[in-house]
Protein backbone atom coordinates (compact mmCIF):
# COMPACT_ATOMS: atom_id res chain seq x y z
CA UNK A 1 0.00 0.00 0.00
CA UNK A 2 1.38 3.53 -0.66
CA UNK A 3 1.82 5.89 2.07
CA UNK A 4 -0.45 8.76 2.74
CA UNK A 5 2.21 11.03 4.08
CA UNK A 6 1.74 14.54 3.36
CA UNK A 7 4.68 17.04 2.75
CA UNK A 8 6.77 18.55 4.60
CA UNK A 9 7.28 15.38 6.60
CA UNK A 10 8.90 15.77 10.34
CA UNK A 11 11.03 13.12 11.85
CA UNK A 12 10.30 13.31 15.88
CA UNK A 13 14.01 11.65 17.21
CA UNK A 14 16.74 10.95 15.60
CA UNK A 15 17.93 7.89 17.50
CA UNK A 16 18.63 4.32 15.46
CA UNK A 17 14.49 4.86 14.74
CA UNK A 18 14.81 7.88 13.65
CA UNK A 19 17.64 7.23 11.04
CA UNK A 20 15.41 4.42 9.86
CA UNK A 21 12.71 7.15 9.05
CA UNK A 22 15.18 9.20 7.14
CA UNK A 23 15.91 6.44 4.80
CA UNK A 24 12.22 4.99 4.51
CA UNK A 25 11.43 8.93 3.24
CA UNK A 26 14.11 8.82 1.13
CA UNK A 27 12.66 5.75 -0.40
CA UNK A 28 9.11 6.78 -0.44
CA UNK A 29 10.40 9.90 -2.43
CA UNK A 30 9.74 12.27 0.06
CA UNK A 31 11.25 15.56 -1.17
CA UNK A 32 11.03 18.11 2.24
CA UNK A 33 11.65 16.59 5.29
CA UNK A 34 12.45 18.16 8.79
CA UNK A 35 14.73 16.00 11.09
CA UNK A 36 14.23 17.42 15.04
CA UNK A 37 16.43 16.30 17.90
CA UNK A 38 17.13 18.09 20.92
CA UNK A 39 21.02 16.11 20.43
CA UNK A 40 23.32 17.37 17.54
CA UNK A 41 21.90 15.46 14.67
CA UNK A 42 24.85 14.12 11.83
CA UNK A 43 22.96 13.50 8.07
CA UNK A 44 23.72 10.69 6.00
CA UNK A 45 24.17 11.47 2.42
CA UNK A 46 21.30 13.06 1.04
CA UNK A 47 20.02 12.23 -2.35
CA UNK A 48 19.93 14.99 -4.89
CA UNK A 49 16.48 16.85 -5.15
CA UNK A 50 15.59 16.16 -1.73
CA UNK A 51 16.17 18.86 1.32
CA UNK A 52 16.18 18.21 4.40
CA UNK A 53 15.84 20.60 7.12
CA UNK A 54 17.44 20.33 11.02
CA UNK A 55 15.87 21.57 13.93
CA UNK A 56 18.43 20.75 17.09
CA UNK A 57 18.75 22.02 20.36
CA UNK A 58 16.75 23.07 23.42
CA UNK A 59 14.42 24.49 20.71
CA UNK A 60 14.33 21.46 18.29
CA UNK A 61 10.29 21.66 18.94
CA UNK A 62 10.28 25.10 16.39
CA UNK A 63 10.89 22.54 13.35
CA UNK A 64 7.04 21.55 13.95
CA UNK A 65 5.80 24.57 12.07
CA UNK A 66 7.79 23.52 9.06
CA UNK A 67 5.85 20.31 9.18
CA UNK A 68 2.85 18.71 7.53
CA UNK A 69 3.20 15.14 9.02
CA UNK A 70 5.49 14.23 11.51
CA UNK A 71 6.98 11.09 12.61
CA UNK A 72 7.08 10.24 15.61
CA UNK A 73 10.24 7.94 17.09
CA UNK A 74 9.29 5.95 20.06
CA UNK A 75 10.80 7.67 22.85
CA UNK A 76 9.38 11.35 22.36
CA UNK A 77 6.18 11.58 24.51
CA UNK A 78 3.48 12.24 22.08
CA UNK A 79 1.13 13.93 24.47
CA UNK A 80 3.71 17.35 24.91
CA UNK A 81 1.99 20.88 24.34
CA UNK A 82 3.30 21.71 21.34
CA UNK A 83 2.71 18.28 19.66
CA UNK A 84 -1.15 19.09 21.05
CA UNK A 85 -0.72 22.33 19.37
CA UNK A 86 0.46 20.86 15.91
CA UNK A 87 -2.16 18.69 16.14
CA UNK A 88 -4.88 21.19 16.59
CA UNK A 89 -3.35 23.26 14.05
CA UNK A 90 -4.61 20.17 12.00
CA UNK A 91 -0.89 18.71 11.89
CA UNK A 92 -0.82 14.85 11.10
CA UNK A 93 1.36 12.62 13.55
CA UNK A 94 1.86 9.70 13.28
CA UNK A 95 5.08 6.32 13.72
CA UNK A 96 7.32 3.87 12.44
CA UNK A 97 4.81 0.49 13.35
CA UNK A 98 1.70 2.61 12.44
CA UNK A 99 3.65 3.16 8.72
CA UNK A 100 4.56 -0.56 8.54
CA UNK A 101 1.11 -1.85 9.77
CA UNK A 102 -0.24 0.27 6.70
CA UNK A 103 1.58 -0.81 4.82
CA UNK A 104 2.94 -3.62 5.74
CA UNK A 105 2.28 -6.69 2.65
CA UNK A 106 3.44 -8.94 4.96
CA UNK A 107 1.29 -12.82 5.01
CA UNK A 108 0.90 -12.17 8.72
CA UNK A 109 1.67 -9.73 11.63
CA UNK A 110 2.44 -10.60 15.01
CA UNK A 111 2.99 -8.02 18.21
CA UNK A 112 3.93 -8.97 21.24
CA UNK A 113 3.74 -6.82 24.54
CA UNK A 114 3.97 -6.53 28.36
CA UNK A 115 6.00 -5.83 31.00
CA UNK A 116 8.30 -9.21 31.16
CA UNK A 117 9.33 -11.39 28.72
CA UNK A 118 8.70 -9.56 25.16
CA UNK A 119 11.94 -10.70 23.51
CA UNK A 120 11.90 -14.30 24.95
CA UNK A 121 8.66 -14.28 23.30
CA UNK A 122 9.19 -13.15 19.31
CA UNK A 123 12.35 -14.92 19.48
CA UNK A 124 10.43 -18.43 20.28
CA UNK A 125 7.88 -17.28 17.69
CA UNK A 126 10.27 -16.84 15.31
CA UNK A 127 12.20 -20.01 16.56
CA UNK A 128 9.13 -22.11 15.90
CA UNK A 129 8.82 -20.78 12.65
CA UNK A 130 11.89 -21.10 11.37
CA UNK A 131 11.88 -24.69 12.23
CA UNK A 132 8.44 -25.24 10.76
CA UNK A 133 9.51 -23.46 7.67
CA UNK A 134 7.85 -20.45 7.46
CA UNK A 135 9.67 -17.38 6.19
CA UNK A 136 9.43 -14.60 9.27
CA UNK A 137 11.64 -11.37 10.31
CA UNK A 138 11.43 -9.62 13.62
CA UNK A 139 11.43 -6.17 14.51
CA UNK A 140 10.43 -2.71 16.07
CA UNK A 141 11.26 -3.13 19.72
CA UNK A 142 13.45 -6.22 18.91
CA UNK A 143 15.79 -6.76 15.97
CA UNK A 144 15.47 -3.74 13.27
CA UNK A 145 13.63 -0.86 13.11
CA UNK A 146 9.81 -1.97 11.77
CA UNK A 147 10.27 0.03 8.68
CA UNK A 148 13.55 -1.34 7.64
CA UNK A 149 11.16 -4.92 7.24
CA UNK A 150 9.46 -3.18 4.51
CA UNK A 151 12.50 -2.93 2.45
CA UNK A 152 12.73 -6.71 1.70
CA UNK A 153 9.49 -8.17 2.65
CA UNK A 154 8.00 -10.84 1.02
CA UNK A 155 4.28 -11.82 1.01
CA UNK A 156 4.74 -15.16 2.16
CA UNK A 157 6.66 -13.61 4.80
CA UNK A 158 5.63 -13.60 8.30
CA UNK A 159 6.93 -10.30 10.11
CA UNK A 160 6.81 -10.38 14.52
CA UNK A 161 6.59 -6.89 16.11
CA UNK A 162 8.11 -6.84 20.04
CA UNK A 163 6.12 -3.28 20.93
CA UNK A 164 6.56 -1.24 23.76
CA UNK A 165 4.00 1.06 25.38
CA UNK A 166 6.22 3.72 23.86
CA UNK A 167 5.44 2.30 20.25
CA UNK A 168 1.96 1.33 20.88
CA UNK A 169 0.75 4.88 23.11
CA UNK A 170 -0.49 6.36 19.65
CA UNK A 171 -1.31 3.36 17.42
CA UNK A 172 -4.75 3.53 15.67
CA UNK A 173 -3.98 -0.51 13.80
CA UNK A 174 -3.33 -3.50 15.47
CA UNK A 175 -1.37 -7.10 13.75
CA UNK A 176 -3.15 -9.82 12.82
CA UNK A 177 -2.41 -11.98 16.29
CA UNK A 178 -1.67 -10.00 19.38
CA UNK A 179 -0.20 -11.08 22.33
CA UNK A 180 -0.66 -9.80 25.46
CA UNK A 181 2.06 -10.90 28.06
CA UNK A 182 2.30 -10.03 32.09
CA UNK A 183 2.11 -5.95 32.71
CA UNK A 184 2.54 -4.51 35.68
CA UNK A 185 3.91 -0.96 35.87
CA UNK A 186 6.86 0.50 34.05
CA UNK A 187 8.32 3.89 32.82
CA UNK A 188 6.40 5.63 34.94
CA UNK A 189 8.88 8.14 34.43
CA UNK A 190 7.73 8.97 30.76
CA UNK A 191 4.11 7.36 30.99
CA UNK A 192 1.61 10.39 33.17
CA UNK A 193 0.48 7.75 35.20
CA UNK A 194 -0.57 3.59 35.82
CA UNK A 195 -3.62 4.14 33.31
CA UNK A 196 -2.01 5.21 30.87
CA UNK A 197 0.48 3.11 30.84
CA UNK A 198 -1.82 -0.21 30.43
CA UNK A 199 -4.01 2.03 27.72
CA UNK A 200 -1.26 2.10 25.53
CA UNK A 201 -0.53 -1.67 25.79
CA UNK A 202 -4.39 -2.48 24.83
CA UNK A 203 -3.76 -0.52 21.68
CA UNK A 204 -1.73 -3.55 20.70
CA UNK A 205 -5.51 -5.49 20.55
CA UNK A 206 -7.79 -2.67 20.75
CA UNK A 207 -8.08 -1.89 17.10
CA UNK A 208 -7.78 -5.88 15.94
CA UNK A 209 -9.99 -6.93 13.17
CA UNK A 210 -12.84 -9.63 13.86
CA UNK A 211 -10.54 -12.38 11.82
CA UNK A 212 -7.58 -11.39 14.37
CA UNK A 213 -6.61 -13.49 16.92
CA UNK A 214 -5.62 -12.30 20.88
CA UNK A 215 -3.55 -14.60 23.16
CA UNK A 216 -3.47 -13.26 26.51
CA UNK A 217 -2.67 -14.29 29.92
CA UNK A 218 -6.10 -15.58 31.83
CA UNK A 219 -5.04 -15.31 35.52
CA UNK A 220 -2.65 -11.96 35.25
CA UNK A 221 -4.74 -8.74 35.15
CA UNK A 222 -4.99 -6.32 33.90
CA UNK A 223 -3.52 -8.87 30.78
CA UNK A 224 -7.51 -10.18 30.76
CA UNK A 225 -9.14 -7.00 31.04
CA UNK A 226 -6.65 -5.83 28.06
CA UNK A 227 -7.82 -8.63 25.97
CA UNK A 228 -11.17 -7.88 26.63
CA UNK A 229 -10.76 -4.76 24.48
CA UNK A 230 -9.66 -7.46 21.14
CA UNK A 231 -12.64 -7.31 18.70
CA UNK A 232 -10.92 -10.81 17.35
CA UNK A 233 -12.84 -13.75 16.98
CA UNK A 234 -10.26 -15.87 17.88
CA UNK A 235 -9.31 -15.44 21.48
CA UNK A 236 -6.62 -18.26 23.21
CA UNK A 237 -6.12 -18.05 27.01
CA UNK A 238 -2.79 -19.41 29.05
CA UNK A 239 -4.73 -20.72 32.24
CA UNK A 240 -2.71 -21.94 35.36
CA UNK A 241 -4.03 -25.32 36.71
CA UNK A 242 -3.39 -23.61 40.63
CA UNK A 243 -4.59 -19.87 39.29
CA UNK A 244 -7.61 -18.05 39.96
CA UNK A 245 -8.92 -19.79 36.59
CA UNK A 246 -8.35 -23.16 37.65
CA UNK A 247 -6.67 -24.65 34.67
CA UNK A 248 -9.71 -23.31 32.39
CA UNK A 249 -8.01 -22.11 29.44
CA UNK A 250 -6.63 -23.12 26.19
CA UNK A 251 -2.61 -23.44 27.29
CA UNK A 252 -3.10 -24.73 30.70
CA UNK A 253 0.40 -24.77 33.03
CA UNK A 254 0.68 -26.83 36.19
CA UNK A 255 4.27 -26.90 37.45
CA UNK A 256 6.56 -27.28 35.04
CA UNK A 257 4.20 -29.01 31.78
CA UNK A 258 2.87 -27.24 29.55
CA UNK A 259 -0.71 -28.78 27.55
CA UNK A 260 -2.15 -27.12 24.66
CA UNK A 261 -4.87 -29.59 22.58
CA UNK A 262 -4.13 -32.70 24.11
CA UNK A 263 -0.30 -32.34 23.90
CA UNK A 264 2.25 -31.95 26.78
CA UNK A 265 5.28 -29.98 26.86
CA UNK A 266 7.61 -31.02 29.75
CA UNK A 267 9.88 -28.41 30.48
CA UNK A 268 12.86 -30.74 31.72
CA UNK A 269 13.08 -31.83 28.12
CA UNK A 270 13.78 -28.38 27.08
CA UNK A 271 17.15 -26.02 27.29
CA UNK A 272 15.85 -23.48 28.67
CA UNK A 273 15.54 -22.84 33.08
CA UNK A 274 12.73 -21.21 34.48
CA UNK A 275 9.57 -22.30 35.33
CA UNK A 276 8.27 -18.20 34.69
CA UNK A 277 9.60 -19.64 30.61
CA UNK A 278 6.44 -21.74 30.51
CA UNK A 279 3.82 -18.63 29.93
CA UNK A 280 5.98 -17.22 26.95
CA UNK A 281 6.13 -20.69 25.47
CA UNK A 282 2.85 -21.00 25.70
CA UNK A 283 1.94 -17.60 24.45
CA UNK A 284 4.86 -18.58 21.32
CA UNK A 285 2.49 -21.59 20.72
CA UNK A 286 -1.03 -20.20 20.78
CA UNK A 287 0.19 -17.34 18.12
CA UNK A 288 2.32 -19.54 16.02
CA UNK A 289 -1.50 -21.79 16.03
CA UNK A 290 -2.97 -18.81 15.26
CA UNK A 291 -0.14 -19.10 12.03
CA UNK A 292 -1.62 -22.92 11.32
CA UNK A 293 1.47 -24.30 12.70
CA UNK A 294 0.78 -27.78 14.92
CA UNK A 295 0.49 -27.67 18.29
CA UNK A 296 2.86 -30.94 18.88
CA UNK A 297 5.29 -29.30 16.09
CA UNK A 298 5.61 -26.03 18.09
CA UNK A 299 6.47 -28.27 21.39
CA UNK A 300 9.36 -30.14 19.28
CA UNK A 301 10.59 -26.63 18.01
CA UNK A 302 10.56 -25.10 21.76
CA UNK A 303 12.40 -28.64 22.99
CA UNK A 304 15.55 -27.14 20.99
CA UNK A 305 14.91 -23.24 22.21
CA UNK A 306 17.79 -21.74 23.71
CA UNK A 307 17.44 -18.42 25.96
CA UNK A 308 18.94 -15.13 25.12
CA UNK A 309 21.72 -13.64 26.47
CA UNK A 310 21.39 -12.57 29.52
CA UNK A 311 17.80 -13.95 30.12
CA UNK A 312 18.57 -16.91 32.78
CA UNK A 313 21.27 -18.01 31.20
CA UNK A 314 22.85 -21.29 32.19
CA UNK A 315 26.60 -20.67 31.93
CA UNK A 316 27.83 -24.12 33.05
CA UNK A 317 28.52 -25.62 36.37
CA UNK A 318 31.89 -25.59 37.67
CA UNK A 319 33.44 -26.80 41.09
CA UNK A 320 30.02 -28.22 41.33
CA UNK A 321 28.36 -25.08 41.52
CA UNK A 322 25.96 -23.96 38.20
CA UNK A 323 26.37 -20.00 37.57
CA UNK A 324 22.98 -18.38 35.87
CA UNK A 325 23.34 -14.71 34.40
CA UNK A 326 20.27 -12.83 34.70
CA UNK A 327 21.82 -8.85 34.01
CA UNK A 328 18.85 -8.24 31.48
CA UNK A 329 16.65 -8.91 35.10
CA UNK A 330 16.32 -5.00 35.49
CA UNK A 331 12.95 -4.77 37.29
CA UNK A 332 12.35 -6.40 41.30
CA UNK A 333 9.39 -8.52 39.47
CA UNK A 334 11.90 -10.14 36.96
CA UNK A 335 14.37 -11.59 39.80
CA UNK A 336 10.80 -12.45 41.43
CA UNK A 337 10.32 -14.84 38.39
CA UNK A 338 13.84 -15.56 37.98
CA UNK A 339 14.37 -17.26 41.56
CA UNK A 340 11.25 -18.94 41.58
CA UNK A 341 13.01 -21.84 39.79
CA UNK A 342 15.70 -22.39 41.89
CA UNK A 343 15.50 -25.98 43.22
CA UNK A 344 19.22 -26.27 44.47
CA UNK A 345 20.83 -24.11 47.46
CA UNK A 346 21.25 -20.67 45.64
CA UNK A 347 23.21 -17.03 45.97
CA UNK A 348 21.45 -14.31 44.52
CA UNK A 349 23.57 -11.35 43.35
CA UNK A 350 21.61 -8.20 43.99
CA UNK A 351 21.65 -4.28 43.35
CA UNK A 352 22.50 -1.43 40.95
CA UNK A 353 21.39 1.91 39.65
CA UNK A 354 19.24 4.09 41.40
CA UNK A 355 15.35 3.76 40.15
CA UNK A 356 13.35 4.50 42.92
CA UNK A 357 12.17 1.33 42.37
CA UNK A 358 9.89 -0.30 45.72
CA UNK A 359 12.12 -3.60 46.73
CA UNK A 360 9.37 -4.60 49.72
CA UNK A 361 8.07 -7.00 47.90
CA UNK A 362 10.99 -8.56 46.32
CA UNK A 363 11.98 -8.65 49.58
CA UNK A 364 8.90 -10.25 51.58
CA UNK A 365 9.38 -13.39 48.42
CA UNK A 366 13.08 -14.00 48.84
CA UNK A 367 13.26 -13.98 52.65
CA UNK A 368 9.89 -16.21 53.02
CA UNK A 369 8.68 -17.59 49.79
CA UNK A 370 12.70 -18.58 48.29
CA UNK A 371 13.53 -21.56 50.62
CA UNK A 372 16.94 -22.56 48.99
CA UNK A 373 18.19 -18.85 49.36
CA UNK A 374 21.15 -18.81 51.57
CA UNK A 375 23.35 -15.76 50.34
CA UNK A 376 22.71 -12.33 48.73
CA UNK A 377 25.26 -10.16 47.55
CA UNK A 378 24.53 -6.34 47.49
CA UNK A 379 26.15 -4.07 44.51
CA UNK A 380 25.53 -0.42 43.59
CA UNK A 381 23.62 1.99 44.47
CA UNK A 382 20.60 0.27 46.03
CA UNK A 383 22.44 -1.76 47.96
CA UNK A 384 22.38 0.36 51.46
CA UNK A 385 17.85 -0.15 50.80
CA UNK A 386 17.84 -3.62 49.77
CA UNK A 387 19.38 -4.17 52.88
CA UNK A 388 17.24 -2.29 54.60
CA UNK A 389 14.35 -4.12 53.00
CA UNK A 390 15.47 -7.46 53.61
CA UNK A 391 16.01 -6.76 57.55
CA UNK A 392 12.56 -5.44 57.92
CA UNK A 393 11.44 -8.94 55.88
CA UNK A 394 13.55 -11.01 58.51
CA UNK A 395 16.60 -11.67 56.38
CA UNK A 396 18.85 -12.31 59.42
CA UNK A 397 16.19 -14.42 61.20
CA UNK A 398 15.93 -16.72 58.69
CA UNK A 399 19.37 -17.29 58.29
CA UNK A 400 20.36 -15.53 55.07
CA UNK A 401 23.84 -14.47 54.88
CA UNK A 402 23.53 -10.92 53.51
CA UNK A 403 26.36 -8.26 52.78
CA UNK A 404 26.75 -5.31 50.67
CA UNK A 405 30.21 -5.33 48.42
CA UNK A 406 31.85 -2.45 46.51
CA UNK A 407 32.15 -4.41 42.83
CA UNK A 408 30.56 -7.34 41.38
CA UNK A 409 34.23 -8.85 41.18
CA UNK A 410 33.69 -9.07 44.83
CA UNK A 411 30.23 -9.54 45.35
CA UNK A 412 30.59 -12.85 42.82
CA UNK A 413 33.51 -13.99 45.09
CA UNK A 414 31.25 -14.26 47.97
CA UNK A 415 28.65 -15.88 46.25
CA UNK A 416 31.11 -18.81 45.38
CA UNK A 417 30.79 -19.99 49.10
CA UNK A 418 27.86 -21.72 48.41
CA UNK A 419 29.47 -24.12 47.50
CA UNK A 420 29.33 -27.57 45.54
CA UNK A 421 25.66 -28.53 44.89
CA UNK A 422 24.36 -24.81 44.86
CA UNK A 423 23.77 -22.41 42.12
CA UNK A 424 24.93 -18.60 41.75
CA UNK A 425 22.45 -16.15 40.33
CA UNK A 426 23.37 -12.88 39.41
CA UNK A 427 19.21 -11.14 38.68
CA UNK A 428 20.27 -7.73 40.05
CA UNK A 429 16.35 -5.95 39.64
CA UNK A 430 17.82 -2.84 39.10
CA UNK A 431 19.23 -1.02 35.85
CA UNK A 432 23.28 -1.04 35.71
CA UNK A 433 24.03 2.37 35.31
CA UNK A 434 27.24 4.10 37.65
CA UNK A 435 29.00 0.45 37.74
CA UNK A 436 28.54 -0.55 34.15
CA UNK A 437 27.09 1.29 30.86
CA UNK A 438 24.32 -0.73 30.07
CA UNK A 439 22.96 -4.13 31.19
CA UNK A 440 24.91 -6.26 28.69
CA UNK A 441 28.26 -5.01 29.79
CA UNK A 442 27.49 -6.31 33.35
CA UNK A 443 26.64 -9.77 32.36
CA UNK A 444 29.58 -9.38 29.83
CA UNK A 445 31.76 -8.96 33.35
CA UNK A 446 29.69 -12.23 35.14
CA UNK A 447 30.72 -14.29 32.03
CA UNK A 448 34.02 -13.27 32.47
CA UNK A 449 33.93 -14.46 36.04
CA UNK A 450 32.48 -17.58 35.55
CA UNK A 451 34.88 -18.53 32.74
CA UNK A 452 38.03 -17.47 35.15
CA UNK A 453 36.75 -19.93 38.43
Amino acid sequence: MQNTLVSPVGILGFGVEGQSTLHYLFREGIKDIVVMDKNPVTLPDVPAGVNVKVSSGENYLDGLKDCVTVVRSAGVYPMSPELFKFQMNGGLMTSQIQLFLEQTQSKATVGVTGTLGKGSTVSMISHILDKCGKANAIGGNFGVPALDLLEDETPDRISILELSSFQLMTLSVSPDVGVVLRVSTEHLDWHKSVEEYRDAKANLVRWQKREGTCVYLKDAEPTAKIASESPAKTKYAVSLADGASNGDGDAVIDGATLTIDGSTLYLADCKVRGIYQLENMAAATLACKALGVKVADAFEALKSYETLPFRMEFKGEKRGIEFYNDSYATRPDATIAATGSMKRPFALILGGSEKNADFTELSEILVKQRPNLKRVALIGATAERMLADLKKAGVDEAGIKTAIFPTLEDAFADSLNIGEGGTVIMSPACASFGLFKNYKVRGQVFDKLVAEV
